[in-house]
């Protein structure tokens, strides 16, 4: 039972994170009854008059220190205050039976100066959802994980991790956001701004990127649209078996771009990029550009064929062709424009 594999004795951090894994991977198996409980107890809390408990209470966070939420069935909203503590206030709902409370247990626990939070649920199969809202310090580090909810982390300036297994994921001004996902829900992330890497995915759910700057970016959604406004990145991977693709930004000299949709358009809206050889394919597609590509040394035929006839493949070259984009989709068109 996935109640069971969260044991009520307190667990050392590498324990608890341990935990949360078994956790995340049990929810994610295929005809897990589990999941489908705990999706169905969040989902339904509407059912029978509401029976809550409150809690809250503060730690101590230390400088360098990291915060670690896990949840199982319920919303999780952080956000960033002044000082150095941690504030955590949780709403414990049922429907009907109101002892099935007292089976769901919050446990904050401050081990070498960081804070773990996390939901044990003990009895065997209660419909007890707990959400969160926990304000940090603005520098905190940031672990939070929801098996059946929404998680919204906003204005956290420390590095950030976020995944949901069935709800949404938002990370809003979140400069040093590392990882935004969800099995089924969409995903937002919006002012992150690094030297590092960002993945943002979702399996069943669109994914929104605005406002990033980062050296590799990777979109990915199984069913579900990638758009992805006002970036600048080096590398760009973005993947989407049933969905639109959208990038708008820029074009490092020497950068990689590989953008892959199975069914649907590809759509490039780029801002004075320098310079890239173009690898584009579509199968029933058509490949329109607005910038002047050369193919096979002809500048001026390769723009009015992008622009007016179309065609199914093409291998071309814009500016000093430094970059480059490789853009493939199998029943949709590939459209690149300037900004």
């Amino acid at each position: 039972m996935m109640a069971a594999a969260l044991p009520a004795a307190a667990q050392t951090p590498d324990a608890m994170r341990e935990t949360l894994r078994t956790v995340v991977r049990t929810a994610l198996a295929d005809g897990s009854a589990q999941r489908v409980e705990r999706v169905r107890a969040y989902q339904g809390r509407n059912n029978g008059p509401e029976q809550s408990e409150r809690f809250s209470r503060k730690v101590r966070l230390a400088r360098d220190g990291r915060v670690t939420v896990s949840n199982i069935s319920g919303d999780i909203i952080v956000t960033t205050g002044s000082g150095d503590e941690v504030a955590i206030d949780a709403v414990k709902r049922a429907r009907g039976d109101a002892g099935q409370l007292a089976s769901v247990q919050i446990d904050v626990q401050e081990r070498g100066g960081s804070v773990f939070v996390q939901t044990n649920h003990r009895g065997g199969n209660d419909h007890v959802s707990v959400d969160y809202t926990i304000t940090v310090p603005a520098a905190a580090a940031l672990d939070v994980h929801s098996v059946s909810g929404n998680v919204k982390v906003t204005g956290a300036r420390g590095s950030v991790r976020v995944e949901s297994v069935s709800g949404n994921v938002a990370a809003n001004d979140t400069p040093k956001l590392e990882t935004a996902k969800s099995v089924s829900g969409d995903v937002s992330v919006s002012g992150v701004s690094t030297d590092g890497d960002l993945s943002a995915n979702s399996v069943s759910g669109g994914v929104t990127a605005k406002s990033i700057k980062v050296r590799t970016l990777e979109l990915s959604s199984v069913s579900g649209d990638l758009r992805a406004t006002d970036v600048s990145c080096e590398r760009l991977t973005a993947k989407s078996v049933s969905g639109e693709v959208e990038y708008g930004g820029t074009i490092a000299r020497g950068g990689t771009y590989d953008i892959n949709a199975h069914s649907g358009d590809v759509r490039l809206t780029l801002a004075d990029p320098p310079g890239f050889v173009l690898n584009a394919s579509s199968f029933s597609g058509t490949i329109r550009s607005d910038l002047p590509l050369t193919v096979g040394g002809d500048a001026s035929t390769a723009a009015n064929r992008g622009r007016n006839r179309g065609t199914h493949s093409m291998r071309a070259t814009f500016g000093d062709g430094s970059a480059t984009l490789t853009i493939r989709t199998f029943s949709g068109d590939i459209v690149i424009s300037k900004r």
